[in-house]
């Protein structure tokens, strides 16, 4: 009889690879950075299409910086941090950093960037309340994610949100999966190795943020944190630095 407190948990599946278009929806500039960018660094080398979606600018995000000044200057830095693997469409919401809301308002704007960029994959960030345990995770993460979970549907029915219809807005029932990244139920990766050094240097762009956020030098704290997630998933994808997923197919 095994023994559950010693059994290897299983072993993550490759991410589906039959798709062109892929559109990452999360709150704050930064978001994608933490963990994810290897991953689109991978795909838009082998020609995939990924765009950017982000709830707010992340105005709220800096103690030493007033909102005013911090919006645009982390807007800026996201720009450049997706450029770094590949990433040239870049949208923000302009819901308000701090206190988003899960509701018909959020679903009905992530439901029309899908409609207008008609993805096959659909990218999100943890949407539970917790990173597993008790590391307890941000409001605004929470409702992006589940809102973009039930945006893939919003998005194919045309009695939902009709008015999408009278902006040219056609539904697109096409998603075929939704995968969060930083979920503590991972079930996919993808290979980090390849985009890993532009994931670093990705997550270096936001350097303002960064700064405030640690003493440590940048490129240090960048290059050891992502390593280490990488790392971590590849424990159950072979022994090979990974970004896991849990993906929900649809």
């Amino acid at each position: 009889m095994s023994d559950p407190q010693h059994e290897q948990p299983a072993q993550l599946e490759p991410m589906p690879d039959d798709w062109r278009r892929a559109l990452a929806v999360v709150a704050h500039p930064d978001d994608l950075e933490y963990g994810c960018s290897a991953a689109v660094a991978a795909w838009t080398d082998a020609g995939r299409e990924v765009a950017y979606v982000l709830a707010t600018r992340g105005e709220a995000g800096i103690d030493t910086l007033e909102p005013a000044r911090c919006g645009p200057l982390r807007e800026r830095e996201q720009r450049a941090s997706a450029a770094v693997v590949g990433v040239s469409e870049v949208e923000f919401l302009d819901h308000e950093d701090g206190v988003v809301q899960y509701g018909p308002a959020l679903r009905r704007d992530i439901a029309a960037a899908v409609r207008r960029h008609r993805p096959e994959l659909l990218i999100t960030l943890n949407h539970r309340d917790t990173w597993g345990g008790v590391a307890w995770n941000t409001p605004d993460h929470v409702a992006v994610g589940r809102a973009t979970l039930d945006a893939a549907g919003d998005a194919g029915n045309r009695w939902i949100f009709p008015d999408l219809l009278d902006q040219g807005l056609q539904p697109w029932d096409g998603v075929r999966w939704v995968a969060v990244a930083g979920s503590s139920s991972p079930t996919h990766a993808v290979d980090a190795g390849p985009g890993l050094d532009r994931a670093v240097a990705s997550l270096l762009e936001h350097r303002t943020y960064i700064e405030a956020l640690t003493k440590e030098d940048p490129e240090s704290y960048a290059r050891a944190l992502l390593t280490g997630y990488a790392r971590a998933a590849g424990e159950r994808f072979g022994g090979r630095p990974a970004v896991a997923f849990e993906v929900f197919s649809r």
